[in-house]
């Protein structure tokens, strides 16, 4: 499978020009094969100091094969132990770049931590880099910020996208099934977050492209096809999601941000993340968004319910909950990045009354989500994470996870809207 990144470059019914970074993007067997004569293309056949980025279980996987089809190659190899998209691995992988010295171009050999890093190093020396995916785990591949947690603040880095990905499935298909489930729900997240958008837009007119939305609502039409094939290895499943995953960073480059593919789903994992309810837990990024996505898909079909009963009021406006942030983000320094982060008060956007006037629209919207159970039983066909329990919380994670998520991002979603109604604490009950 070739994806022809000239046909997402065709005027689109939204009135923008679309853009995208990447040069070409192959998914196939022995696609890695391919390297050798890529790296002899005109646009990149100057490029003689080049330098793969992976750690010890990359290298196996696929780092090994790059090397021998590219005998020229230096390599970074990191040790995979704790081995993160933070300052920590940022240093690793830095030391590394400064022993070797000239730099013209980057080999990604990983999953998303290695992205991350490689990415990032290639923002700050302004070269490019390929993409060699071993796992089809996330959906940032072709992203063009690096989500970093940096000294235990979820930060987003501006960054480059890679210019090639080679997603061999020989490869990535050979993956543990955990790092593929992860890349299931990630994708699966897409849903709460197109919603979100949606329903962004009918309140307060952001701009919203429906040809994005339609093409990631057909990625997941062909996962949900194709979930039963994951765990039996079949290559078309795999093909399937990795398109998918593919196509999600995509849609961020061609809207210019993350709004596509990240919602409440996301924010309810960056708070995690944060550590500020909970300890550390190591989980796969995937895996915390698909037990947000559970969460939120709960709580926004119960919230929906609820509207259409049409028994209910809401608030004129709904101001920053200084001091539910003060008492709750109290990490030295967290109380004043999530203020930042917060000011101004995004809610000020929106008019309280139209959350009443389009009652039936936004359920509308709401019911396009799978239902809890839907989603944990395709959750289920790969394994993978779906419940606050399977991450070692209890219920009453719930609540506190709905009511402190919507402000670790400077984004309105639905679950940020929830606030301004009278049965807010109702449906994020349990």
């Amino acid at each position: 499978m070739k994806i022809d990144v000239k046909e997402f470059l065709k005027p689109c019914g939204c009135g923008r020009k679309h853009e995208i970074v990447v040069d070409d993007i192959i998914i196939d067997s022995g696609a890695v094969k391919e390297l050798p004569e890529i790296l002899k293309r005109p646009a990149y056949a100057d490029k003689k100091s080049l330098v793969m980025i992976c750690d010890e279980n990359t290298y196996e996987a696929a780092g090994r094969q790059v090397e021998e089809l590219v005998p020229e190659l230096k390599k970074i190899i990191l040790d995979p132990e704790n081995l993160h998209a933070n300052e920590h691995g940022v240093e690793a992988a830095k030391k590394g770049l400064d022993e070797i010295g000239d730099v013209d171009l980057m080999i990604a050999v990983g999953s998303g931590t290695i992205h991350d890093i490689t990415r990032y190093h290639a923002y700050e020396m302004k070269i490019p880099f390929f993409s060699v995916p071993t796992a089809a785990s996330v959906d940032g591949f072709v992203s063009t910020v690096a989500a970093m947690t940096w000294h235990g603040f979820k930060k987003s880095f501006t960054a480059v996208s890679p210019i090639v990905v080679i997603a061999d499935t020989d490869i990535f298909k050979e993956a543990p099934l955990r790092l593929t489930a992860s890349g299931v729900s990630d994708l699966l997240g897409k849903y709460t977050a197109l919603a979100d958008w949606k329903i962004t837009h009918l309140l307060t007119g952001e701009y919203i492209c429906d040809e994005i939305c339609k093409m990631e609502y057909e990625a997941l039409d062909r996962l949900r096809a194709s979930l039963g094939g994951l765990t039996t290895g079949d290559k078309d499943a795999y093909e399937n999601l990795m398109y998918g995953l593919l196509l999600s960073g995509l849609a961020m480059q061609m809207t210019g941000n993350s709004r596509p593919a990240s919602g409440a789903e996301h924010h309810m994992s960056h708070l995690w993340e944060m550590e500020v309810i909970n300890d550390y837990i190591d989980f796969y990024h995937g895996e915390k968004v698909g037990v947000g996505l559970v969460l939120a898909s709960k709580i926004y079909h119960k919230a929906a319910e609820r509207m259409l009963e049409g028994d209910f009021q809401v608030k004129d406006s709904m101001p920053v909950e200084t001091d539910l942030i003060r008492e709750n983000f109290n990490k030295p320094g967290m109380y004043e990045i999530i203020m930042e982060e917060n000011t101004p008060n995004l809610l000020d956007e929106v008019d309280s009354a139209k959350l009443i006037e389009y009652k039936e629209e936004i359920a509308s919207i709401i019911r396009e989500i799978p239902t809890a159970e839907e989603l944990i039983a395709m959750i289920d066909q790969v394994e993978g994470v779906k419940s606050l329990e399977d991450l070692g919380f209890d219920e009453s994670y719930q609540a506190k996870t709905a009511n402190l998520s919507p402000y670790v991002r400077a984004r309105i979603t639905f679950m940020r809207l929830l606030k301004f109604y009278d049965f807010y604490e109702e449906v994020i009950s349990c």
